[in-house]
């Protein structure tokens, strides 16, 4: 059975850092392609980076030079950079494949950016 566990949110002021922590297990994660995703109140889940098998990384336009994925296969953990936040990072923040499996989804992490 497929568990992802998020970790790492919290409140932080515009332009501070985070770093956001998946633990997988259940999956042959060294071979999948991961992403982050988020969700922010009346909106769609959007995916905001992803890193696949080879460490090749893409992100969103919206947070391309503040984010950074990367991975350590050998803890099955993929984590993400945050930093330059503004308020509009403000989500719950998911990690799942890419694409994404339905019955996969965590509980997710709360980033919150406010001052």
């Amino acid at each position: 059975q497929v568990q992802l566990v998020e970790s790492g949110g919290g409140l932080v002021q515009p332009g501070g850092s985070l770093r956001l922590s998946c633990a997988a297990s259940g999956i042959m994660f060294r071979f999948n392609t991961m992403g982050w995703y988020r969700q922010a109140p009346g909106t769609q889940r959007e995916l905001v980076a992803s890193i696949n098998s080879v460490f090749g990384t893409n992100y969103a336009d919206s947070v391309k030079g503040r984010f950074t994925v990367s991975r350590d296969n050998a803890k099955n953990t993929v984590y993400l950079q945050m930093n330059s936040l503004k308020p509009m990072d403000t989500a719950v923040y998911y990690c799942n494949n890419v694409p994404p499996s339905p019955t996969s989804w965590g509980q997710g992490t709360q980033v919150t950016v406010s001052s």
